[in-house]
């Protein structure tokens, strides 16, 4: 495995997308804070990059990347490797690549204009989320042999955690507002990364109050540093979830 995953690394790297997504980035990061004038615009600015264009570019290039290299896995697995192995090296060297992109494309800006706390805990999040949606990504690769079917899962699951969970999140928040929802929102939070994640961040750059009750809901529960470690573990199991599940289709596939 040690030896395959420079290989992969090496492949990926040279991909016209990765170099464009770390550009844009780039451009978006530096633009942002160049425009936005304080610090904390130019944060929420890229928390915006981060919670939509990070899972959208994760979960759509670690799809392609699977289905393109099916070839080249299924000679890896003629030879006496295992295939968790083979899948890990794969998993391993797409998301050093765009995380890589990330470091560079947000990270970077964030250290220039703000080496705060807050910057730190959003590169985090932006890191935990491109890993979280790459290994969904080889899940949605591995639950089906067609391509098409597989993109088209893939853009499905985004548009879910995206945009869709916080409709459905905010619509039963609403018609049961008289009754005590603080475990409820809690557990809905943390069936979604991205909400979690961002949650995470606004509420270390103390803007909760700008979030109205919700804010100042959320700011009691998951505010404190316990707050924030678990939510640190429940995006550590985001991450492991998936994997072990895309492990155990990828062992159980005839190739």
């Amino acid at each position: 495995m040690k030896k395959l995953i420079p290989y992969v690394i090496k492949d990926i790297v040279r991909s016209w997308m990765v170099i464009a997504y770390t550009l844009l980035l780039l451009a978006a990061s530096f633009g942002l804070f160049s425009l936005g004038g304080d610090e904390s615009k130019g944060l929420i600015g890229i928390l915006s990059l981060v919670i939509f264009i990070v899972p959208l570019v994760s979960l759509i290039f670690g799809t392609i990347h699977l289905y393109n290299s099916y070839e080249f896995i299924e000679l890896l697995s003629a030879q006496p490797l295992r295939r968790r192995s083979i899948l890990l090296a794969e998993f391993i060297g797409v998301a050093a690549s765009l995380g890589t992109a990330f470091l560079i494309g947000c990270g970077m800006p964030i250290l220039l204009y703000a080496p705060s706390m807050t910057g730190l805990t959003l590169i985090g999040v932006g890191l935990a989320l491109t890993l979280i949606f790459i290994a969904l990504a080889f899940l949605c690769a591995l639950i089906t042999r067609d391509k098409a079917r597989g993109i088209g899962l893939a853009i499905v699951v985004w548009f879910y955690f995206a945009i869709l969970h916080d409709g459905l999140m905010l619509f039963i928040l609403s018609a049961f507002q008289d009754y005590p929802l603080e475990t409820a929102t809690v557990a809905m939070l943390s069936l979604n990364p991205i909400d979690l994640g961002r949650v995470i961040v606004l509420l270390q750059m103390d803007v909760s109050a700008l979030m109205g009750q919700m804010g100042a809901l959320m700011k009691a529960l998951i505010g404190s540093a316990r707050g924030i470690l678990g939510g640190s573990v429940i995006l550590l199991l985001w991450l492991i979830l998936p994997l072990a599940f895309s492990a155990r289709l990828f062992h159980r596939r005839d190739l």
